[in-house]
């Protein structure tokens, strides 16, 4: 297939995002080295951010635990912590359980969401898949301005 085929300009759009596709602006090599140091910039700076969300998030799901609250106002914010139930699957278990080693093929690994779309779709039911996970208990934190 050659890049004229809508196959290949679908992937490749998946790929890239739109504005470099746009064939109606020409921008120079500077203008470009700009945006993919912004862009490195920015993906540091987001990894720097999320590193400290989860350690922050941490210590308050801690400090919530210790004071046996699950909903509680600090100073001008309501904090609550939400329980929620993940399921972790064990890939060979999985591979193990599944009907058809094509369906193994759409999942490529034990992804939850993938799993649970096709448990909605009955592509596998809730029998097939018994077995093949263990819970996690998993603490949500939501934080509001009052």
């Amino acid at each position: 297939m050659g890049w004229g085929s809508p196959l290949t300009r679908i992937a490749s759009q998946a790929l890239i995002p739109y504005a470099c596709h746009r064939n109606d602006v020409k921008r120079s090599v500077g203008e470009v080295d700009n945006e993919v140091r912004r862009y490195y910039q920015l993906k540091q700076k987001q990894k720097q951010i999320e590193q400290e969300l989860a350690e922050l998030r941490g210590r308050i799901v801690s400090y919530c635990e210790e004071q046996g609250v699950a909903d509680t106002e600090i100073g001008r914010y309501r904090v609550r912590i939400i329980a929620q139930d993940r399921r972790e699957y064990d890939d060979q278990k999985l591979y193990a359980a599944l009907p058809d080693a094509d369906v193994w093929r759409l999942i490529s690994k034990a992804d939850s969401s993938k799993i649970a779309g096709m448990v909605k779709q009955n592509v596998l039911t809730e029998e097939i898949l018994q077995d093949t996970y263990t819970m996690k208990k998993v603490a949500s934190l939501l934080v509001e301005r009052k």
